[in-house]
């Protein structure tokens, strides 16, 4: 494997092919700590969601410091990850196409503790499953207009679910995304209340129906300390505060980030020609571009990247100031789920050593 000869060797963090994604391991395991003790203080359970690092090796570390399991986006994601042995997965969107539900129910037979969630009547009788019976929750739409049932619908739905053999109703999803990016906490803090009051409406309207509700799960890393308190969730869907991009490195969570930047792309200047600018090896190929650019970390004061092309990234620097060829950068990226599905492993260093590689066995696994 390239690099696999770099790791434990003095200074090898700076000899690693590139682009890289690189991941600081000291960084990472705080940013795990962090969030299992405060889910511990606050009384509600964590279920990271692994759309973020689509990593067993991620899974597991999350696992061990205290996490009940995890989430996934996609079923591919859920198989890609049960085959490397992890339990407890949540897959967050609804699965319709008959295909993906007959890989779905296999996987349900050779798996502990798989979750699913249903937001349309027309898919109960084709979600059960006799052999073995499949866990649903019932995705309620917070405000989002993504996925989940409208919450006039939710009980209804729910009742079907629970009394259709082949089927075990456990609750309701009720995931806010439209809130975790608003940047001013007040603001955001208000949305995310009016949507942890429609996840207790919900509860009580599923307890007077004498329906199952033992699992209410949402929220994510923009809401994590503000959605804990209102005591509507069961279980918290925070997935990014491992790594923290530049997206929720603008968000305000409050006197003081609570967690660290343990994921960059690593860069070389291939190119410095022109004056006042230089050219790197990592361009549209390396980095998400839903978001703004990614941001460096290092080189000279007010130096600032570009997308350049698919191959290559622009540095526009400062009069006066140059980047010599084959510097080294290092960039904060734009939005990390949709960056890390651009790689195949991790490349995991501390201080200035390249110390493993980790697959990122979910990559592409979007179906």
């Amino acid at each position: 494997m390239l690099d696999a000869d770099l790791i434990g060797q003095a200074g090898s963090r700076d000899r690693i092919a590139t682009p890289a994604l690189t991941l600081d391991i000291a960084a990472l395991r705080r940013n795990i700590a962090h969030m299992a003790a405060h889910c511990r203080a606050q009384g509600i359970a964590l279920r990271p969601h692994a759309k973020s690092h689509k990593c067993a090796t991620i899974a597991r570390m999350q696992i061990e410091a205290g996490a009940i399991g995890i989430c996934c986006a996609r079923l591919g994601e859920a198989e890609a990850l049960a085959d490397a042995g992890i339990d407890n997965i949540l897959i967050t969107a609804p699965i319709v196409a008959p295909r993906t539900i007959g890989r779905l129910k296999a996987l349900n037979r050779r798996m502990e503790g798989l979750v699913a969630v249903i937001d349309d009547v027309t898919m109960v009788d084709a979600l059960a499953d006799e052999a073995k019976p499949l866990s649903l929750l019932v995705d309620i739409d917070g405000g989002m207009h993504r996925t989940g049932i409208a919450p006039s619908r939710a009980v209804a739905l729910a009742r079907l679910v629970h009394e259709r053999p082949g089927l075990r109703l456990m609750g309701f999803q009720c995931y806010a995304g439209h809130v975790q990016h608003i940047v001013d906490r007040v603001e955001r803090a208000a949305h995310a209340r009016r949507v942890m009051a429609l996840a207790r409406d919900m509860h009580d309207a599923f307890r007077a129906a004498g329906l199952p509700c033992g699992i209410r799960s949402g929220g994510g890393t923009g809401t994590h300390d503000i959605d804990p308190p209102e005591k509507a969730l069961t279980e918290l869907q925070a997935g990014s505060y491992i790594f923290m991009d530049r997206q929720y490195n603008e968000v305000a969570f409050g006197p003081s980030l609570p967690f660290e930047t343990a994921l960059t792309v690593q860069m070389t200047v291939i190119s410095n020609t022109v004056p006042g600018w230089s050219t790197t090896d990592a361009g549209l190929k390396a980095f998400a571009t839903d978001a703004d650019a990614p941001l460096l970390i290092d080189g000279p004061e007010g130096a600032s990247y570009r997308f350049q092309g698919d191959e290559q990234g622009g540095i526009s620097l400062p009069e006066g100031q140059s980047l010599a060829l084959g510097s080294r950068l290092h960039a904060i990226v734009p939005h990390c789920d949709p960056t890390v599905n651009l790689y195949d492993r991790y490349h995991v260093v501390e201080g200035d050593r390249l110390i493993d590689l980790w697959p990122i066995e979910a990559r592409g696994r979007s179906s």
